[in-house]
């Protein structure tokens, strides 16, 4: 019989775009030994293209949620007293998302938010050079700091323990590892 973990400790990542979020996920979890969930929209606007619709948000919110769930079967089959899994995005972002491009939001998002329970969010900063690539958006600091301030809020309203992530490279990543291993481990 397998043994369930514990406790598994989760930490989502969150942030506009371009701002080194699943390079934070994958450091954080190698150095914490475990596995993260990859953002869903990205394999999602990569097969179906990236003229989305309203509609197609619930469907990659569903498919996000899907990766998580998935995730934390996966890491309570491994035989530890605690686990640690790293989220990269969450229903906060499908919300931000939906209200920023359509002026609404899906009132099963809302209804995740209220469900899903994290222990804890790392705010990414937009002061990382903007990347481009296939499915970016915002290129203009000024729409990725509009984002940002968004998600920011949303923190400031909820209960969960949040950190800001600012700075670069290896600082930016070991700030993040400091906050976690302080508050949870």
């Amino acid at each position: 019989m397998n043994k369930q973990p514990e406790r598994i400790i989760k930490i989502v990542v969150i942030g506009p775009e371009s701002t080194g979020k699943s390079t934070l996920c994958e450091a954080l979890a190698a150095h914490f030994h475990t596995i993260w969930c990859r953002e869903y929209a990205r394999e999602y606007l990569l097969q179906h293209g990236t003229d989305y619709s309203y509609d197609d948000l619930l469907t990659i919110a569903k498919g996000q949620l899907n990766l998580e769930d998935e995730a934390m079967v996966k890491i309570a089959s491994k035989h530890q007293q605690s686990s640690v899994l790293i989220i990269d995005t969450e229903m906060y972002v499908m919300k931000v998302w939906c209200e920023f491009v359509f002026g609404k939001c899906h009132q099963f998002i809302l209804d995740e938010i209220v469900k899903r329970q994290y222990d804890g969010y790392l705010l990414c900063k937009p002061d990382l050079p903007w990347t481009k690539d296939e499915l970016r958006e915002y290129p203009d600091l000024e729409t990725r700091e509009k984002l940002y301030h968004h998600y920011r809020d949303l923190l400031i309203e909820q209960n969960t323990p949040w950190f800001e992530v600012k700075g670069t490279g290896q600082e930016r990543i070991q700030s993040a590892i400091d906050w976690v291993q302080e508050k949870y481990l």
